[in-house]
């Protein structure tokens, strides 16, 4: 059967990020995608107008319906927009021994507040201890840890700060670094030993939903059966390409190009 794989998120009308660009990842994979939407965007290239949340009884309606009749191979979350619909999700799926990817959406890429710090707290308690990876870029990373990330040192501490809150792993993504690097570097850290993901950095204003997209590809190749390493190491690849070969769609920020191949 193929590759089936769920994504918890939130909409984007402009097809760049959330659920659109999950599913199109997941498309690009070879693995059949379904959707839960937590939250409805008003939003373009160039700003967030509106976010509309939807009740977490329906937000649990739609993961119990996919549940009970296609049962994913892997999950992922991205936008959840408040505390109740991430306690939500977490009871929804808590049962479930499949892997969990979690990016912890805080900030839109238009600096528009996703998460207030209740909403936080209950990601930090209830989500993050049942996710296989969790994905934050270096803001994200500082507010789940409470540590400033200033240096490659400083990456190391917030990474074990994370991953003492119960996730199997944590990748901190290095896009969004303060200091200089000719690379953009992803941490990766499980408890074990730290890993670097490399790639050239790339000047580009085409960047809307490389996280989604991102997180995307990791749970799709885990839902293909790849172990966490070289499922993020082909994801790496593919978001890499998909920064370089990103047509120029819209005024604000681009999205990525999701029809490159893996």
């Amino acid at each position: 059967m193929r590759p089936t794989a769920l994504t918890i998120a939130g909409s984007d009308p402009s097809g760049g990020a959330g659920i659109q660009a999950d599913l199109k990842t997941f498309h690009q994979f070879g693995v059949y995608g379904m959707t839960a939407i937590t939250l409805l965007t008003v939003q373009n290239t160039t700003r967030v107008k509106d976010v509309l949340l939807i009740e977490p009884s329906m937000v649990r309606a739609q993961i119990e319906a996919v549940l009970e009749d296609i049962p994913p191979n892997a999950i992922k979350t991205g936008a959840l927009g408040n505390e109740t619909i991430i306690r939500a999700v977490a009871d929804s799926i808590r049962h479930l021994h499949i892997p969990l990817v979690v990016d912890p959406v805080m900030i839109s890429k238009h600096d528009k507040a996703l998460l207030d710090q209740h909403s936080i707290d209950a990601l930090k308690t209830e989500l993050l201890p049942l996710a296989t990876l969790v994905t934050p870029n270096i803001h994200e990373a500082e507010s789940l840890s409470g540590h400033t990330i200033e240096n490659f040192e400083e990456m190391k501490t917030a990474a074990k700060k994370i991953k003492g809150l119960g996730m199997s792993a944590v990748l901190i993504k290095g896009g969004h670094f303060k200091f200089a690097e000719a690379d953009a570097i992803d941490l990766f850290w499980d408890g074990v030993e730290f890993e670097c993901f490399r790639s050239p950095r790339i000047l580009s204003t085409n960047t809307h939903g490389t996280g989604c997209t991102y997180s995307a590809a990791i749970t799709a190749n885990l839902a293909k059966g790849l172990d966490l390493k070289p499922a993020i190491d082909l994801s790496k690849k593919f978001i890499q390409l998909a920064i370089e070969k990103a047509d120029k769609i819209g005024h604000g920020y681009g999205p990525v190009n999701h029809f490159v191949l893996p």
